[in-house]
Formats: structure tokens, sequence, C-alpha cells
């Protein structure tokens, strides 16, 4: 999943045992020969069937057998004699972070900075995640290839059954056990990469945000190969049946491309490495499903074999996983690695605008972007963060033009900003670079800053929080969940480092962060929410057997990210029109352009911003 100067000098070596040994080989080699490649005793034996198991019939129709065979040996020479990671060094890694976290944190206030709890195993990494209408979350990402992190982890470059992708649903009603998790694995399908291997869908590094009926969308993935190549895939995933479907393959493949749910509920697809591989972003925009499907906004009513269709216009991102946000004024905003790669989209005439450059200049690795809390009328701001271990500004972008907002901490890339319920913002994960925590490639060796996390309140001061026990950059991710608290995962390489025991199969963790808010007195209480669909700018009552400690009612969306990406958060405050009793009259926000349709979590909160457990209500016009 990434491209780094290790896989490449390893490649580098194969080419070169290849080319040695291809220009000598002009017929198979007797089995007592091939069974024998090093010589000598006790030197690496390669079997006939492994050669057989590890031969690739691309390379055997472009090269001949003889070449093919020699390359295959040389994959599994190279495999053999590459060093692993010892499971000691795993478990001095996890309790020496263990207890530096314990030591630092308890300087901390929890009412002023939050405070880490729980910490648990799970089985899935965690480089997407999508928190469902159910309260579950839904984590997916890959089969893992190698389980020493020095080396690349994820099926990038594989080709055949290797590359497949897995999925699972966390049940936070049922805590950390085993019993918590449920294998809920993609599609099995026949990827065109004429191997004919079938396998569960590598849709790792696709795009994701949520359709109008609270279903996941996910769009691209792995075709393999290449540096990573675009897969055309489109899934959807229902919360309620908890299973995935499969949609009409995309006009082109997408590795890395981001997805927004726009105002009229459909999903607009920009950017992505092609089914060329890396070097080769897409401009198409397309949409899910088609101009000319309709819409459903009905839990259950998954779609079968949906088109997408094409915009008229292109985004010509030179970089994958542009930030996109659905503004209150219903257009598109779209925000570049590049400067100046900045434009907002009209899905109204399928055109697009140029916005002015970001003013920092230059390219952001991958970091992260939120729309700004905006009151009752919805976001009209999005503030950048991140992306650029140099600079600790962030950005704002609001008005149509850009401002410099109050610095964090430190710079840092990979991270991941959350909108909390009381409006302020969250900071958690974050690394030097891509694989880099401040020591080097591939080294899970981190600068303690990057596991500081930072709290940003309403008059945009930043605050240094605690500390996490894993420090998780590349393919990290955090939610915010319904009952307030934060879930925190993914980071592939750092959950192998230290993982205690890694033949158990539990592979990944989640830790959880309590905000200060669920550390500051008792909550109110949300009681009843409408079980239907609720329309915009309409009335709809709640109760709550605390009416006198409510001061304010929010909208906060689920979060579904990869990374750094996620274009769904969004904050709104819900008007309070009555009060009688236990029951509080709300205000719905005012059209799909303030809040596209979909689900949401509905908070109530006190005069301190200690808000309720949240339950969620559906959003559809027409309701």
């Amino acid at each position: 999943m990434t491209r780094r100067p290790l896989s490449g000098l390893l490649a580098a070596c194969a080419a070169a045992l290849v080319l040695a040994t291809t220009t000598v080989s002009a017929a198979p080699l007797p089995s007592t020969l091939a069974a024998d490649p090093f010589g000598g005793p006790g030197g690496l034996r390669i079997t006939d069937e492994q050669v057989r198991a590890e031969l690739r019939p691309g390379e055997v129709e472009a090269l001949g057998r003889p070449a093919a065979e020699a390359m295959a040996r040389d994959r599994i020479g190279l495999r053999a004699v590459q060093t692993d990671y010892p499971q000691t060094t795993r478990t001095n890694r996890f309790n020496a972070l263990t207890a530096s976290q314990a030591q630092i944190n308890a300087a901390f206030d929890p009412a002023l900075v939050g405070k880490f709890t729980d910490y648990f195993p799970t089985p899935e990494f965690g480089a997407h995640i999508a928190l469902l209408p159910t309260g579950k979350v839904l984590a997916f990402s890959f089969e893992s290839v190698e389980d020493n992190p020095q080396k690349e982890t994820a099926p990038t470059d594989v080709i055949g059954h290797q590359n497949a992708g897995r999925a699972y649903l966390w049940d936070p009603a049922k805590g950390s056990g085993p019993a918590a998790f449920k294998a809920v694995p993609p599609p099995v399908v026949d990827m065109p990469d004429g191997t004919g291997e079938p396998r569960p869908a590598p849709f790792f590094c696709a795009g994701h945000s949520y359709l109008s009926n609270g279903m996941v969308g996910v769009f691209g993935g792995n075709l393999g190969g290449n540096g990573g190549t675009g897969a055309k895939l489109a899934l959807v995933f229902d919360p309620w049946s908890e299973t995935w479907h499969q949609e009409q393959d995309m006009a082109v493949g997408r590795w890395y491309p981001s997805v927004v749910t726009g105002a009229d509920g459909r999903q607009l697809i920009m950017s992505g490495q092609s089914e060329l591989g890396w070097g080769t972003p897409t401009p198409v925009i397309e949409r899910f499903p088609a101009k000319g499907v309709d819409l459903s906004y009905t839990p259950g009513d998954t779609p079968d074999g949906l088109p997408s269709d094409r915009w008229k216009t292109d985004a010509p991102y030179r970089m994958d996983y542009p930030h996109l946000f659905s503004l209150r004024d219903g257009k598109v905003y779209g925000f570049g690695r590049d400067a100046d790669q900045q434009w907002s989209f009209d899905p109204a005439d399928e055109s697009r605008a140029k916005l002015p450059d970001r003013p920092d200049g230059g390219l952001r690795n991958y970091g992260s972007a939120v729309a700004l809390p905006g009151g009752t009328a919805g976001p009209d701001s999005v503030l950048l963060l991140g992306g650029n271990r140099n600079d600790r500004n962030t950005y704002r972008f609001a008005g149509g033009t850009w401002s410099v907002d109050s610095q964090r901490a430190f710079g840092r890339t990979q991270d991941d900003t959350l909108i909390l319920p009381d409006g302020n913002l969250f900071t958690v994960n974050g690394s030097y670079d891509i694989r880099d925590y401040g020591n080097g490639p591939y080294n899970p060796n981190a600068d303690l800053k990057y596991r500081q996390t930072e709290l940003r309140d309403a008059q945009g001061r930043w605050t240094l929080g605690p500390v996490q026990r894993l420090p998780r950059g590349y393919h990290s991710n955090a939610v915010l969940l319904p009952d307030g608290r934060i879930m925190v995962t993914g980071d592939e390489l750092q959950q192998i480092a230290n993982n205690p025991d890694i033949k158990s199969g539990m592979n990944g963790t989640i830790e959880i962060y309590e905000p200060p808010y669920l550390h500051r007195g008792p909550r109110p209480v949300l009681g009843k929410v409408p079980g239907g669909p609720l329309d915009y700018d309409a009335s709809f009552k709640v109760t709550t057997s605390t009416p006198s400690k409510v001061k304010r009612a929010v909208l906060v969306a689920p979060i579904t990210s990869t990374h750094s990406v996620d274009t769904s958060q969004r904050h709104l405050e819900l008007k309070i029109t009555g009060r009688s009793g236990d029951r509080l009259q709300l205000q719905t926000p005012p059209s799909a352009k303030a809040a596209p349709p979909g689900y949401y979590m509905l908070f109530l909160l006190d005069e301190a911003g200690v808000p309720s457990e949240a339950k969620f209500v559906q959003l559809a016009p027409g309701s």
C-alpha cells in the first residue's frame, strides 16, 4: 500500500538475480539441481513443488518456462534469507509502550484533556473504518502477506489470490472479547488480472461514503502490481443484513480515490490511480448511482448491480485522496494535496471552478481536514491540518479565501482529526512520514510526540493531551462512537510490531479515549427519538429524563475514513423550539444542502458541553 525505498531495493535485488539467472538459462534445470540452488550441506533447499506453486502464468507466457522458474526460485530464496522480527521484540516493545503511557498520562487531568482507557486486540487492522447506524463499526483492509513490520505487509504488488480483502464488524455493546467481532468478508470476485484466481474482493485503499439509506458505498481497490493499480470495484455494505452487495463496475480503475455524498444523496467519486498503475491518476468524475436511477431512503433496500455514470467535467488531480466536502451552498469543494489543485464542483450543472491556491505552497502528505461547525445552517468553511511534518499551521478556507489558522504544537502527517459533540476538535495519531515515525522507513520506533493528542476549543486554541498506547501513522483511524467515546485503530505496521502474540490471529488493536466531557459530572439523558425518517425544516419531538439540563441539541454525522480522509464528518446545531415536561421539540436542518440525506447521531448537551449518549435519526427529503 506504499511505495517505499526498501521495497524498491528488494525489487532491484530481485531483478539483478533474475538477470543473472535468465541470461544463462536455456532449458529447465534438472530437479536435482533445482532442489538446491544454493548448493552445499545445510543450504536452502527449494522443492519442485514449491517452484510450481510460485510460478506465475503471465511470466511463463511472456518469458518462457526456464526464466519463469528462475524468477520463482529467486522470490522463494529472497523470502527465505530475509530476517524475521522476533516475538521477544514485539512483547518488549508493547510492554515499554504500556509503561511509558501510564507514566506520562498520570500528569494529565482527565477533566481538562480526557483519558485513554481500554486497549484490546481485534482480528482486523482497521485501515478503513465506518460507524454504522446500528451502532456497530465496520473495519476492513487486506489479508497480510507479511508479519514482519520491517517489510510491506499489504499485497499491493501481488497478483492473484493473495491479493484479497477482509472485513469485520465490532459491536461495542459486546465489549472487547472475541465474541464482539464478526467476520463479514466481501464478495468473492474474479479480478481481471489474468490469473483466474477468484478471491474476496481486494477493496483496500478504496474510497467510501454513506448512501442516503445509511449503507456504505465502497469504490475502487487494488487490482495488483505496478506500485498500486486501480480496481473498478463498486460495493455496498448493508448494516442491517450485515452483507456486501456488488454493483456494476466503474468506468475506470481507482486506487486511492475519494468519495463524497452530495446534497442530492448521490456519491461523487474522484481521483485514484487508474488500472494502468501508479503514476496514472484518473481525472474522471463518476456518480453513484447514475443520474437516471432512483435513490432509496429505505433501510434494508439494498442496491444490487446499479450503474455509475460520468460527469461532464473532470477533476484533474495529480495526487490521490483529495479532501472533498459538500458545503451549505450545495457545491462540493475539493482540496487537493498540491497547493494549486483546489476546486469547487457544482452538481447542478456538473461544472468545475478554480479556487485560490492553498497559501502554504507545495505538497501535503496525508493529513486531516474537517468541515467546521456552522451552526444550524451547516458548514461553510473547512480547516486543513497536518500533512507536513515541518508545518504546524492549520489552514482555513471560508468565503472563497484562505487564511492561516491557529498552530498545533508540531507538524505531523497521517493524523486524524474529529469533531466532538461539543464542537471542539480532537487530533490523534500521526507520524513523520509514510511508514516513518521519526527514525527511518519501516522502523517502528517512534518519536514520543507522535503519540501525543491535541484538542482545539471554540476559540481555536490547541492544548496537548494524553499519549496513546501505540504510535499510529499510515492507515490509522479514529471514530466518534454514539456513547461519546473515541475508538482509535489502524496502522498495521505498529499493530504487528507490538503484538504480544503474533500467532493469535488477533493482529489488530483498538484503543478507547474518553474526551474531557466524560469526566465533568452527570450527563443529560436522551430518551425516545422518531423511528422513521425526518424531512428537512420540520419539527420533531424527543424525550429526556433530564429536561432542565439540556441547553443544546446537535447532529453529528458518523465517520467513514481512511488515509486521514473523512468526507462525511459534519456537525450541526438544532433549534430547540419547544419544551413541555420531559419532551423537547426540535427543528431539523433547513435543507439537504445543510445536511445531506442519511443517518446522523443526535446528542443533547448541557451548559458545560457534556453530551448525552446519542441515538441515530435519519434525514430524507419528502418524509
